[in-house]
């Protein structure tokens, strides 16, 4: 697997090269956002981890660049914000998954080997969709038919993770550990109840309800 690493902490940057060489993967890295976008166009990478504050381009203008020239690597963004703006900030520029500084090397090994498998299908998708739900990533709108589906920003985020992960049951924790990362006052029945706040705009009177309960684990959008 290849990766591309774009860190302007050059001590971090050499201790992940180190975690990822010791698996067994190739890195190539840049230490500015410039150099970085240079090496993301002419390369090919299975996954690229990217820091959010750097010298020239920041993470997501990186990013930006990379989708309008169609790159499919997919995108694990590192940064210190863990607000659910600026998450949208950087899933709005086609980020595929974020991770809050501090963090343990497991956990960075753990989500890039996760976007590796799915980055063959779903890296730089312009949209998600299961039947007739759409998410637009690029224009950040969602819809049901014809019907525009107003979101907030946490609803956003879980639509967006349920659909990534279409046909999968994810247990809560899972759920909350993407939606609401480094969140420690945010209760398991959160997820609960945003579930049912998303139900609610995505299912009018007689429509199937997308959203299946998998009793005692947690939820499943299906798979049309």
């Amino acid at each position: 697997m290849n990766v591309l690493l774009i860190e302007d902490d050059q001590r971090l940057a050499r201790l992940m090269a180190r975690v990822l060489h010791d698996e067994h993967w190739r890195v190539s890295m840049a230490h500015d956002g410039d150099a970085g976008l240079d090496l993301a166009l002419g390369g090919t990478f299975d996954v690229a981890v990217i820091d959010w504050m750097l010298p020239g381009r920041d993470g997501p203008a990186i990013v930006r660049g990379m989708r309008a020239a169609r790159v499919p690597t997919a995108v694990l963004m590192l940064t210190a914000r863990g607000q659910l703006e600026d998450k949208a900030v950087g899933f709005a520029s086609g980020v595929d998954d974020y991770l809050v500084k501090p963090f343990a090397f497991e956990e960075l090994l753990m989500r890039v080997r996760a976007l590796a498998r799915r980055g063959s299908h779903d890296g730089a998708l312009d949209e998600l969709r299961a039947g007739e739900l759409v998410l637009d990533l690029r224009g950040h709108t969602a819809r049901r038919g014809t019907r525009v589906l107003e979101l907030t920003l946490t609803e956003w985020n879980l639509l967006e993770f349920l659909l990534r992960h279409r046909g999968q049951t994810l247990s809560r924790s899972r759920i909350l550990d993407h939606v609401w990362p480094g969140d420690r006052d945010v209760q398991p029945q959160m997820v609960d109840v945003y579930v049912s706040y998303l139900r609610r705009k995505l299912n009018e009177p007689r429509e199937r309800d997308l959203i299946t309960t998998v009793r005692g684990i947690g939820y499943r959008l299906e798979a049309e």
